[in-house]
C-alpha cells in the first residue's frame, strides 16, 4: 500500500506499525512525491493525509480517480467537517482522524481491501441463505444492468467506472429493490462499522453514485435513508 503522510513523526510509526500487521507499505512525505509513486506502481490502496505540502490529499485524491478505482482512506488531523466531505466528495472510500489507533486504521484498511474482492450480493428477490446469484446473472432495474458475475455495472449498455466502496453499496441496494435502507444499515453492511460512524460517508457515496448512474436511480426517503428504485 501507499501511505502518503508528511509528517516524520507519524509516516514512520504508521509504517512500522501496518508492517507488523503483514502490509507491505511504500510512503512518500508530500502529494507529488506520492503521486509519482502511484504512476510507477502498482498498489491495493493509497493512504492519503489531507494537509500535505505541494499537492495536498483532497487533490492527490482527484488525481488518482481520473485513472483508477484503488481504494483511498484519507486521513485528517482536525476531522473538520469540510475535510471529510472534500475527501468522500474527491473519490475517497472512507477516512479517519488523527491520532487514530493501530488497531482502528487495521480494521478501515481491512473494510477496504474486503471490498476491493467483494463477492455478489444476493440478488432481487433471493434470500440471503440462498447463496449468491448464479454466474453471469445479470439484475436489471430500468436502464440499469449490473452484472454480478463480471462485477460490471452498465446504463442504457455504456459500462460505468465504479469504486469497490460504491460497487459494493449498489449491490446492498440492488439485493433490496424498493426497500427503504437506513444509514447505519449500510454502514455496517457496506462500511463495516461495528459502532456508529459518520453517515456522511453515506451520503456522499449515494451522491456519487447518483452523479454516475442517475439523480433518480436512488430516491431519498428524508428521516429513514434511501432505496434503490425498481
Amino acid at each position: 500500500m501507499l501511505l502518503v503522510e508528511d509528517d516524520d513523526l507519524m509516516r514512520r510509526s504508521f509504517t512500522v506499525a501496518l508492517e507488523r500487521y503483514g502490509y507491505e507499505v511504500k510512503a512518500a512525505a508530500d502529494g507529488l512525491t506520492g503521486l509519482e509513486l502511484f504512476r510507477d506502481e502498482s498498489f491495493d490502496l493509497l493512504i492519503l493525509d489531507v494537509m500535505l505540502p505541494g499537492l495536498d490529499g483532497i487533490g492527490l485524491c482527484r488525481r488518482v480517480r481520473e485513472s483508477s478505482l484503488v481504494p483511498v482512506l484519507m486521513m485528517s488531523a482536525r476531522g473538520d467537517g469540510l475535510d471529510v466531505v472534500a475527501g468522500l466528495e474527491a473519490g475517497a472510500d472512507d477516512y479517519v482522524v488523527k491520532p487514530v489507533d493501530t488497531y482502528v486504521l487495521v480494521a478501515r484498511i481491512r473494510s477496504l481491501l474486503r471490498r476491493a474482492t467483494y463477492a455478489p450480493a444476493p440478488g432481487p428477490g433471493r434470500a440471503a441463505d440462498e447463496g449468491p446469484p448464479s454466474e453471469g446473472e445479470m439484475l436489471e432495474f430500468g436502464d440499469l444492468s449490473i452484472d454480478t458475475a463480471g462485477m460490471e455495472v452498465f446504463v442504457s449498455g455504456s459500462p460505468v467506472a465504479l469504486t469497490p466502496t460504491e460497487l459494493k453499496l449498489l449491490l446492498e441496494f440492488a439485493a433490496h429493490p424498493g426497500v427503504v435502507l437506513e444509514r447505519h444499515t449500510l454502514l455496517r453492511n457496506v462500511w463495516e462499522y461495528g459502532w456508529d460512524g459518520d453517515s456522511r460517508v453515506v451520503d456522499l457515496c449515494v451522491q456519487r453514485l447518483r452523479r454516475k448512474l442517475g439523480r433518480e436511480r436512488i430516491e431519498t426517503v428524508r428521516g429513514f435513508g434511501y432505496k434503490l428504485r425498481r
